[in-house]
């Protein structure tokens, strides 16, 4: 189904992810997500979006770049990324996100530690399944912990993988609220109407939130836009698995491991702008769509 005869847009996409969960008018969402992946483990009641970007304390070091970044009521952070293609160190990048996120709360000096530092947590949407995992079931946590006792020796720093290949529940199956989010995730793109076990507000809200027909022209631009480059990343992909080499997606949209991701997504941003500005779209528009800077965007 293209996205043109779509009813709703794609949450896994980088436009539709951001737009549904990464709004602070509509962070009921995201909130509403984060209890049901915490499953009564955390109760957040509210949150605040913070920048995504974070620079290295030198110049040489490595910039990072989130999907999104949130920080709860009691101080806890979240770094949420949607990921649809696997690539090789891929837990090696979460690692080094949530160690980023630590190393910039800059603990004042304090022999004693008389100061917590703040809990932080790194949520990973996945549209494959992980080389490393032997588990079957869909949601992977990972918490620092004691092998030899099995006990957690530290429960403010953790991941959570949700491997939505693995989920393959049907509307009749679903059992918790965790199941209703990533039956939501997986099929919302291809559904013409909010199905009856969405009985939540926070379900008809982000449904009336992805109606592709409230997107405004710009919006629908973008996203298109982004829907097209996926597809060529993907066809790129699969290419190189038949010929035996890892490019595709590696090389045309993450540009290699030790580029970064955020090198594709710049790349993809430059190439929406570049389409907007053929288009005759306002500069302000432009930026605000591809977080790109007036100056890169003048340039194209």
């Amino acid at each position: 189904m293209s996205a043109s005869t779509n009813k709703y847009i794609d949450p896994l996409t980088d436009f539709g992810f951001k737009h549904l969960f990464g709004g602070e008018p509509n962070k009921e969402i995201m909130i509403a997500f984060l209890n049901a992946l915490f499953e009564g483990e955390k109760h957040i009641t509210d949150l605040v979006y913070n920048p995504t970007e974070l620079a290295g304390d030198e110049r040489e070091h490595k910039k990072v770049s989130f999907d999104l970044l949130c920080t709860g009521d009691t101080g806890e952070q979240f770094i949420v990324e949607m990921q649809r293609a696997d690539h090789d160190n891929f837990e090696d990048r979460c690692i080094f996100y949530l160690s980023r996120l630590i190393h910039q709360q800059k603990l004042k000096s304090n022999r004693h530690w008389e100061v917590k530092m703040k809990e932080v947590f790194l949520i990973a949407i996945l549209d494959f399944n992980r080389k490393n995992c032997l588990s079957d079931h869909y949601l992977q946590s990972i918490s620092l912990v004691n092998t030899g006792t099995g006990k957690i020796f530290h429960n403010g720093l953790g991941f959570k993988f949700l491997e939505l290949p693995k989920f393959g529940k049907k509307e009749n199956e679903l059992e918790n609220e965790l199941d209703k989010w990533v039956y939501l995730l997986k099929h919302m793109h291809s559904l013409d109407q909010i199905p009856k076990y969405l009985d939540k507000r926070v379900f008809e809200k982000i449904f009336n939130i992805a109606e592709m027909k409230k997107l405004s022209p710009e919006q629908q631009f973008v996203y298109d836009s982004i829907l097209q480059r996926e597809e060529d990343d993907y066809s790129r992909l699969k290419s190189a698995e038949r010929r035996g080499i890892r490019e595709g997606i590696e090389k045309g949209k993450e540009e290699g491991i030790e580029q970064g991701l955020e090198q594709g997504k710049h790349e993809t941003a430059l190439a929406i702008a570049g389409k907007m500005k053929e288009e005759n779209f306002d500069i302000d528009k432009i930026a605000g769509f591809t977080a790109l800077s007036r100056e890169e965007i003048e340039s194209l």
